[in-house]
């Protein structure tokens, strides 16, 4: 909760391949943070980048101490570094964020306002999406739409990682340790007074989008499973609907007379395995998170942190070196 004195803001920013974008960024924030009443610090979380990403960060560092910096020791994916940032992150309120400026800081502000009326996360509605091509938009309007119909979880449509947290919700969020965590799934989950800030996202001011085709396929596939039970009700639905399909076929068949017998019969087989290859996907996905969820291993392993003088541990941590600097 708010206190008396001037609340601490921490923003975390999770940072993989972004070089050529990174100190307009940082100059971005220092610029928005010089004129705000807050405390700020900046949590840049490098995961695994290839590039001088980290090196950017750290002479821009020399210059401001508000920033901190922790690598990964190699790329273990943006929802853990938003997870990592939020264990790290010492303010009465952090706000997730991506490092590119689409979510622009302009919007900090009110959800300031809104946590201090009494809302303990503020999450960023998106009204537009700058600079991405028509598929993305459609397929990500599918994805929330498909995502809220899927999970008993009020789940917000058209919401990313955007958002403003209490202490008290972040204090439960740096508890938890699931594997392939949906960070905007567990934070529904954990409940708590919620409310939204429209905005409209910006197009990148550098560099390439870090959510391919593939990437963006492996979170909603984490974001279902993670929440719903619903596609494992999938070979039902679909063992169904063949059934039917069979019906109306052999009913074709016999009225008609026109249709070919191995015709139907090889198309029918195909549909059939095709199913049953699906079914058996979606319910190895179950399986492999009660696996992953198993080997109790650490969730990422940080090599090294600069800025910091004292790092809470949780669960499922590893830090190999700490530096103030």
């Amino acid at each position: 909760m708010i206190g008396t004195q001037t609340p601490k803001i921490s923003i975390v920013l999770p940072v993989y391949n972004e070089e050529a974008g990174i100190l307009a960024t940082i100059a971005a924030l220092e610029q928005f943070i010089s004129n705000q009443d807050e405390a700020y610090e900046m949590i840049f979380v490098d995961d695994g980048s290839v590039d001088a990403s980290a090196q950017l960060i750290k002479q821009a560092r020399l210059n401001d101490d508000a920033i901190r910096l922790v690598q990964f020791s190699r790329n273990f994916g943006h929802q853990l570094a938003i997870t990592a940032g939020i264990r790290y992150a010492t303010g009465d309120a952090v706000v997730v964020m991506d490092a590119d400026l689409q979510d622009p800081p302009e919007v900090i502000p009110a959800m300031i306002k809104c946590w201090r009326a009494g809302n303990q996360v503020v999450y960023g509605q998106r009204l537009g999406r700058d600079g991405e091509t028509w598929f993305k938009k459609l397929t990500a309007k599918l994805f929330y739409r498909v995502l809220k119909r899927a999970t008993p979880l009020d789940i917000p449509l058209d919401t990313g990682d955007f958002r403003l947290m209490d202490r008290r919700v972040v204090t439960v969020l740096a508890k938890l340790d699931e594997p392939g965590p949906f960070v905007r799934g567990l934070v529904s989950w954990v409940g708590f007074k919620q409310t939204a800030v429209t905005y409209e996202r910006h197009e990148r001011i550098a560099g390439q989008s870090k959510y391919p085709l593939n990437k963006m396929f492996g979170l909603a596939i984490d974001g279902l499973t993670s929440f719903s039970g619903l596609p494992l009700q999938f070979s039902v639905w679909a063992g169904a609907g063949l059934f039917l399909l069979s019906v109306v076929a052999f009913i074709h068949i016999v009225v008609s007379g026109t249709a070919g017998e191995s015709d139907l019969l090889l198309a029918t087989l195909l549909l059939t395995t095709s199913l049953i290859l699906l079914s058996i996907g979606l319910v190895s996905t179950y399986l492999y998170r009660i696996f992953v969820s198993s080997r109790k291993r650490p969730l990422y392993v940080v090599a090294e942190t600069t800025g910091f003088r004292q790092v809470q541990h949780y669960p499922n941590y590893t830090e190999s070196s700490q530096k103030w600097g």
